[in-house]
């Protein structure tokens, strides 16, 4: 099959990619000529781990193209995926900006040749295929086409082993002869049996928003029983292992922590309140989740201050993460732009380090913060350490060094990455979240 992306971001690229691995003809497309000249030289502009090698691989096999000519792209073919941003309005409101969708639906509409099936890839409100529809047939009433919607469900540092190896790959169609051609686009992975979850649009287009949702309500749930955990002296690790080996509850997210991040979780669920609240509906539910993300993060500042008997003025506070999760360069509403401020607001020297994360971290965070090459250094005559991102190389930290390099003794670790009474055992004065 012939495919043509529109957008090279997260979604975009690890979706092109993919497609190509698959064995289909993929053309990615992007207006930032830039960013086509730098994929075109094999490399890319994001991390996620194995993504540069598949890119270089089937580039160099001709499978995968990069351009910034939408009409040639278009014009040849067989499905058309846009993959552009939908970040939330600048009104602050919540609801997701369709400008780039109905952007790409315009430039698209004159060059389409023959049948194409249109697939918003993209995380839009519900209705937006049907709009994207209307946008194409008033720009070219001859087009012969059909727009469908295909949600994606990539994490972040996993999208690649998500992408070929998914739990379910949701289309939502209106013909057979959408349907056909997204079957045979997906079809790789008939050989794994995955399932295929046929829809109407509108259902594939809320799927996206609500397992987001459900997902943000799991973590606001466990955070909140870790407070009640630290208030009654229980292990809310002990805990969340004695709930997630119920098969109704499972144990995937249920790690407290900071509070949720990233791109999806807190666009996707403010979006979400608003597409119900426009058809008069309130998800009690997910506002309550929002809220304690919100209060989470302000709650861990206080954690740190009391760590630090009250007062982090004067004091040297080393950071071990910035970005959201491991293995991603994602700083977009990571607890960190939170956090760090408020303690920098109150006379706290900060220093930091993240494995991929610190060029994007100076892009969101204040002047002012200290950056440095490893995490022994970052920690050199630090009175505490916040362990914010649970990244590999901070998970087994020579422990006895790190007390040694430090001027004071206190570890908060924001992930509960250690036991604690190891901890206390090498001298530290150790908290977690929801166990000390």
């Amino acid at each position: 099959m012939k495919i043509t992306i529109i957008g090279t971001g997260y979604v975009g690229l690890v979706t092109g990619t993919c497609f190509a691995e698959f064995g289909h003809h993929v053309t990615c497309v992007d207006k930032d000529e830039d960013k086509i000249k730098t994929l075109l030289e094999g490399q890319i502009p994001i991390y996620e781990p194995g993504l540069d090698t598949l890119v270089q691989k089937n580039t160099r096999e001709k499978r995968l193209t990069f351009t910034t000519d939408i009409a040639d792209a278009v014009a040849v073919a067989d499905a058309v995926f846009m993959a552009v941003g939908t970040p939330s309005s600048r009104r602050g409101d919540g609801y997701a900006d369709l400008t780039y969708i109905f952007e790409a639906a315009r430039e698209i509409a004159p060059h389409l040749k023959g049948y194409t099936v249109i697939v918003d890839k993209s995380t839009v409100p519900v209705g937006t295929a049907r709009q994207v529809a209307r946008v194409i047939r008033e720009v070219n009433p001859e087009a012969d086409f059909d727009v469908a919607s295909n949600p994606e469900f990539l994490r972040e540092g996993a999208a690649i082993a998500d992408f070929m190896r998914p739990d379910r790959v949701v289309i939502g169609i209106e013909t057979h002869k959408a349907e056909d051609i997204l079957r045979e686009i997906y079809k790789p992975l008939y050989l794994q049996e995955t399932p295929i979850v046929k829809t109407d649009i509108e259902t594939a287009e809320l799927t996206k928003y609500a397992a987001n949702a459900f997902l943000a309500v799991k973590i606001s749930f466990i955070n909140e029983i870790a407070l009640l955990c630290d208030s009654l002296g229980a292990d809310v690790v002990s805990l969340a292992k004695g709930i997630g080996m119920d098969g109704r509850i499972g144990k995937k997210f249920l790690h407290p922590g900071p509070g949720y991040g990233g791109s999806c979780f807190p666009k996707d669920t403010l979006a979400m309140m608003r597409i119900a609240q426009e058809h008069g509906q309130n998800l009690r539910i997910v506002e309550a989740a929002v809220e304690v993300n919100a209060a989470q993060k302000a709650k861990m500042v206080k954690k740190i201050r009391d760590m630090l008997d009250g007062s982090e003025a004067g004091k040297t506070i080393a950071f071990l993460g910035l970005t959201f999760k491991p293995e991603t360069d994602d700083m977009r509403d990571a607890p960190a732009i939170t956090i760090i401020p408020a303690l920098l607001e109150k006379g706290a020297r900060i220093k930091a380090h993240d494995p991929q994360g610190m060029a994007e971290a100076r892009k969101y965070l204040p002047q002012g913060i200290e950056y440095t090459q490893d995490a022994y250094e970052t920690c050199k005559n630090a009175d505490a350490v916040v362990l914010m991102t649970e990244w590999n190389q901070y998970r087994a930290l020579d422990l006895d060094r790190l007390i040694q390099e430090m001027q004071g003794r206190v570890f908060v670790d924001l992930r509960n990455v250690y036991e604690p009474q190891k901890m206390k055992d090498k001298g530290f004065i150790y908290a977690g979240v929801g166990r000390s």
